[in-house]
Parts: C-alpha cells; structure tokens; sequence
C-alpha cells in the first residue's frame, strides 16, 4: 500500500532533520546498513590454544658451571704437605689436558733442595715415563747444572735441584699451554713453591714466567733477577730452546754463574 503525500513530505521532512542533527553531533561516515546494539554483550569467541613458549630460567647459583681456578685456589690452599698436594693435583679433573695424558707429571728430585726448576708441562718423553724433563731437553738441563755443581739426585740441599711443571699433563702434539689452562693450574704450583721453600728459583721457558712473575719474552727478560712472594727467581732458556737455538748456550752460561753466586752468597749468609 503506496503512503500519500503528506506522508512522503513528512518522511523527507523527518530524514533531512535527522541528517542535520548527526552533522551538529559530528557523524560524518555510515558505518553499516544495519544498526548496532551497543547494549548486548559481545559473543566469546574460541581462541586457538597455542604452545606456551618456553622461558630461559637463568639457573640457581648451585647448577652454575664451578670455576676452575677457584676449586684449584682451595685445593691447593687445604694442601699441607707435598704428598696432599700431588694427590689433589692428581684428583684435579677440570683441566681437559688431564684427559689426553698418559700419566701425571709432578716433579722430580730432592724436596729438601735450595733450587727449584719450574718448567712449562711435560713432553712426550715426560708423559710415557711420568718425570719431568727427562728427554733430551732434560739430558741438558741435567748437564748445564752439573757445571755449577747442582743436580736432581744430590743428596745435600745445597747440591740439589727440585723440579716440577706449571702444568702437570702433557699438551696434545706438545702445544704450549693456553692462557687458561696456566691460570687455572698456578694455584697448584704457586703452593708447591710454598711447601718446597726454596732459596733460588729458576723459571724455565715463557709458560713458567707468564705463571709466576706474569711477563713473557723469554729473550728480554732471561738473565734478570725477580721476585716471587719473595723468592728470588731468574728468568732462564728453557732447554728445548738451547736445544734449537745453541747460539744462545753463552747467555745460558751466564745465568747459570748468576744462580752460583746466590747461592754461595745465601750459604754464607745462613753460616
């Protein structure tokens, strides 16, 4: 049934008052074709159950990886007497050399010497029969401090020599030492310096003075005197060196002299 039309003006009437009134009220743009209840409440919709993502804890202080030069530091320190000592070096297993050596290296030679030899880590002479410098380097070594008198089988402390190594267990193909691997051991060898108590010490090749007076360059600093915790300790070629360079057996010549005058110089002091 068609409206008449009045009815078609007042609708016209009503719709162009209604769209004056949205235009004071700011409507500008139709949303949709029908209208909205703004009263109903929204319809839930399933959310998609998704994999709860894994959070990287940072673990407790207790499953923390141990610090090896901190273990090493308390073994060493609870260390009273050189036979503590080698057993705690030997039940050391932080230090991943241990698992390609053959055997334990710990010294050789008189405990009760005025001389302690520290060397760099053991060769394969060394790892096959578990004493330091026992190859041809050792041979040499055992020759250069028989000419002032010293040796490892002496029985008097002032004709004997202490040997032992800053590390314990042969590098792979003889490698030097890394940095890590020096720090984490120095612990060891800085007490069996402590329980030896020696008058002279000697620091053969770089790894030993890196360990014990932190400087390397064994061809600047060989020849002269320093100190550690009070020990006087001369920087000397180690024998493999000599071994490859024998031009240099003449400055080696010297600083043996150079532990012969000490010594003497000490001996005389205690008498």
């Amino acid at each position: 049934m068609q409206g008449t039309a009045q009815e078609d003006v007042f609708d016209q009437a009503a719709v162009h008052e209604l769209l004056k009134w949205y235009a004071e009220v700011g409507v500008d743009e139709a949303i949709g074709d029908t209208p909205v209840n703004r009263y109903a409440l929204p319809q839930k919709t399933e959310r998609k159950q998704t994999r709860p993502q894994t959070v990287r804890r940072r673990p407790p202080a207790t499953e923390r990886p141990a610090d090896p030069v901190t273990i090493a530091t308390a073994l060493a320190r609870k260390s009273d007497s050189i036979a503590e000592l080698k057993a705690a070096m030997s039940g050391f297993d932080l230090c991943e050399l241990k698992k390609g050596a053959r055997n334990f290296v710990f010294s050789d030679g008189n405990p009760a010497a005025k001389v302690m030899i520290v060397g760099e880590a053991p060769g394969r002479d060394e790892d096959v029969q578990g004493r330091p410098f026992v190859g041809r380097a050792g041979k040499l070594l055992d020759r250069m401090f028989g000419q002032i008198g010293l040796g490892r089988h002496q029985a008097g402390s002032w004709q004997s020599l202490y040997i032992a190594n800053v590390v314990p267990w042969r590098p792979p193909s003889n490698r030097t030492p890394t940095m890590a691997e020096i720090k984490m051991m120095r612990p060891f060898i800085s007490r069996h310096i402590e329980l030896i108590s020696p008058c002279v010490l000697i620091a053969m090749g770089n790894v030993s003075c890196t360990a014990l007076i932190g400087q390397a360059g064994i061809t600047r600093i060989r020849g002269k005197w320093n100190n550690f915790k009070g020990t006087p300790i001369l920087p000397m070629f180690h024998p493999a060196y000599l071994l490859r360079n024998p031009e240099a057996k003449g400055e080696t010549w010297d600083d043996l002299l150079e532990v012969r005058k000490l010594l003497r110089d000490k001996r005389n002091e205690r008498n």
